[in-house]
């Protein structure tokens, strides 16, 4: 045993060894590692590791990696992204990019455009739904090219610079090509804006970016001309943006002096934000709609309404993010978004929802949330007296985790079934409704969207024929599947036929038409 002890180090104990080394040869002036502040600490290891390393590496990315580790390490929030992540996040909030202007899906490793932006340059150019992308100058755009990345770099680029784009035009085989000049490509805030009942609007948001309350104001406007008078906000999966598009839309609703939100942090202290008294719809009865998909700025405005007594919430407890970032750029174009304070609703609910547990937990919420019960029994949630707050008028709301709706709509899954999830996964809606376009569009464009929606049905003839082209679509045959299912997928195939045929603003209209959560905003305003 002693014979072999001198050997230990070289053969078990190397990180002893090279512990003992790492503080001797790498500590600046040979100062030993205690007297070493963090920073100097990080310089020394990666300065050594690109020095000695056994093998090259890229040090950026190491840097890349520990700022990326450190900033996760302080919340879920808090991040590290690279030039290229700070214009894809950023584009969203601020309302355009350049490029082509068409929405798509890769279906079997074929682009297929699913929309064309209404004032984007593929509209200009001719470019039309069901369109298969499968060249862009001469690129392929199909098989392993067939990704996010490669046809973003394909399509996207410099105001004023043309593309040859390769076209199958949807039931062809000729190859055609459209010349698109890329150009300005708005993306808007506002999903659908429409008239559910004769006095009553609907607006539905979809994030809060630059030109959010610009959109939601003309919103608003077109729909008082058709005679709104009460309001149906929807705000489901709206996962946030700008602190301050937030503000502004819970202004239109809010009477002078009534606080919106606070933020507090350890540097900046409290700041309150109250409103004008410059709404535009100060009076209207309201309802906000919200859901698990709900966050950030979405809640400071369901907060804002229900602290104010300003509307009624509805649906179902929203995601919990209280939590404020700053974004700052660096040299490289990459950047990063630091947690700063915390937001408040009026009543001092903070509405961020706990992440003492790490982040992997945090990301486990939502399934828990269901596991739990709680996306579809009311009776399921429950809070200590700790989390209750109380509004000006009496009413109890709760704090801890996201916003709690003042009339509960429980998840439908009554439809749910394993046909169905083939459905989605070999997307048979967006293939089926591809041919309806090609078969029924343009006669039902003709006769507008109004009588679409109030006259078409799904027949039998269609449902026979969709579960056919399913099985034809690599889809096992499922008799009760489809009886279980029968009512949702009929809904689906109305609102796919709807976007298809009348665009993004024809889907949520043939959609809500049998939505619980619309049904109970409905009935929130009217009483019936």
């Amino acid at each position: 045993m002693n014979r072999l002890t001198p050997w230990i180090p070289l053969i078990c104990g190397i990180s002893v060894g090279a512990g003992i080394l790492l503080g001797v040869m790498i500590s600046p002036s040979g100062s030993s590692d205690a007297s070493l502040n963090g920073y100097d600490k990080i310089k020394a290891v990666l300065g050594y590791v690109e020095d000695h390393y056994v093998d090259s590496v890229n040090t950026n990315e190491l840097v890349d990696l520990s700022i990326q580790e450190i900033l996760q390490h302080l919340d879920p929030h808090s991040g590290y992204y690279t030039a290229e992540e700070v214009v894809a996040m950023n584009e969203p909030m601020q309302g355009n990019f350049q490029g082509v202007g068409v929405e798509y899906n890769i279906i079997r490793d074929t682009v297929v455009v699913m929309n064309v932006i209404r004032g984007g340059p593929a509209q200009t150019a001719g470019l039309l739904t069901g369109d298969r992308l499968i060249a862009a100058d001469g690129s392929s755009l199909v098989g392993d090219s067939a990704s996010e990345k490669i046809i973003k770099r394909k399509l996207r680029g410099t105001a004023g610079s043309p593309v040859n784009i390769s076209v199958v035009r949807h039931g062809t085989k000729s190859v055609k090509i459209v010349k698109v000049v890329r150009g300005s490509v708005p993306i808007y805030s506002i999903e659908a804006a429409y008239m559910l009942q004769p006095e009553i609007g609907y607006i539905r948001l979809t994030r809060f970016a630059e030109t959010s309350t610009e959109e939601f104001l003309r919103a608003a406007d077109t729909l008082r001309k058709q005679g709104m008078k009460k309001l149906v906000f929807d705000l489901r999966g709206n996962g946030g943006g700008l602190l301050s598009a937030a503000v502004e839309i819970s202004d239109e609703f809010l009477p002078e002096g009534q606080m919106i939100v606070y933020t507090k942090g350890r540097v900046d202290g409290e700041d309150k934000i109250m409103a004008t008294g410059l709404g535009s719809m100060e009076k209207m009865p309201l309802t906000v709609l919200i859901d698990e998909n709900s966050a950030s700025a979405s809640e400071i405005v369901a907060g804002a309404i229900q602290d104010n007594d300003r509307g009624t919430i509805i649906g179902r407890r929203s995601f919990g993010k209280g939590l404020v970032q700053e974004e700052k750029k660096l040299a490289d174009g990459s950047g990063f978004r630091l947690t700063i304070a915390r937001y408040y609703t009026p009543t001092g609910r903070c509405i961020q929802k706990s992440y003492a547990k790490g982040i992997h937990d945090y990301e486990q919420d939502e399934i828990r949330r269901y596991n739990s019960g709680e996306l579809l029994h009311a009776d399921s949630i429950h809070f200590p007296d700790s989390l209750k707050f109380k509004t000006s008028k009496g009413k109890v709301v709760y704090g801890g985790g996201g916003i709690m709706p003042d009339i509960f709509v429980p998840m439908d899954t009554s439809g749910n079934s394993d046909y169905l999830n083939d459905l989605y996964y070999h997307d048979i809606f967006t293939l089926w409704s591809l041919d309806f376009n090609s078969n029924e569009g343009a006669a039902w464009r003709t006769k507008g969207y109004d009588t679409f929606r109030s006259t078409f049905v799904v027949s039998e003839k269609h449902f026979f024929e969709f579960n056919r082209f399913a099985v034809a679509n690599q889809v096992k045959s499922d008799p009760a599947g489809q009886r279980q299912s029968d009512k949702l997928i009929r809904r689906y195939m109305k609102a796919f036929a709807a976007r298809v045929v009348f665009g993004d603003q024809g889907y949520f209209p043939a959609w809500n038409d049998e939505d619980n959560v619309v049904r109970a905003a409905i009935k929130a305003l009217t009483g019936q």
